[in-house]
């Protein structure tokens, strides 16, 4: 029964304490470093065609898929918080701007959908899914499909339905597939290497 259990939680229940109090200061110190973490890889550029890519969606997927849906979710809304305060969090910030106002441009949408994007994964590994190729791969797919959905639609807003689909969609396409498929690679084997010790 017990092994039951620990296959429906998410990797990091396995480092948690069990005193309420440790367990809350833990979580709060994940939550703020899964922060920092979003802020490195939307700053880190990838050149990709002819659209910088950053990692920020690979690691909104192993952040989700490693806290679960509860923390992943509350990583990610301090993570808005921080650049909604005003931090130069986001992937362009402060070049093209800090704040409320940054996020209500042409990111706005994509920033939307990584909430939207941290639940279905986060979820989808508080049942185990994260521990099968298959099954990890075809939610995180669906769960990026969603958030570019969004983009694209806020996008569409404010440049136009075909421009917002050639630079705000088509030149995602290949590189979130390639993410995806690494993270499904990734998170399987870790739980594999777990459950070997």
């Amino acid at each position: 029964m017990a092994s039951a259990a620990t296959n429906i939680r998410p990797l990091v229940s396995l480092a948690l304490p069990e005193s309420r109090a440790a367990r809350l200061a833990v979580q709060f110190g994940l939550a703020l470093l899964g922060t920092l973490v979003l802020t490195v890889s939307a700053k880190t550029k990838v050149v990709f065609g002819p659209v910088d890519m950053s990692l920020q969606t690979l690691a909104i997927i192993l952040i989700s898929a490693a806290f679960g849906m509860r923390l992943g979710l509350a990583t990610v809304l301090l993570y808005m918080a921080e650049g909604a305060a005003g931090l130069p969090v986001f992937q362009s910030s402060p070049e093209k701007g800090v704040g409320i106002l940054y996020m209500l441009g042409t990111t706005g949408g994509y920033l939307a959908g990584f909430v939207v994007m941290t639940a279905m994964i986060g979820w989808a590994a508080d049942r185990g899914w994260d521990r099968n190729v298959l099954k990890f791969f075809g939610v995180v797919v669906v769960a990026d499909a969603v958030m570019l959905a969004m983009g694209f639609g806020w996008l569409s807003v404010l440049i136009g339905f075909e421009k917002g689909w050639q630079f705000g969609v088509v030149p995602f396409i290949v590189p979130d597939l390639v993410k995806a498929a690494l993270a499904a690679a990734l998170v399987p084997a870790v739980w594999s290497l777990i459950r070997r010790r």
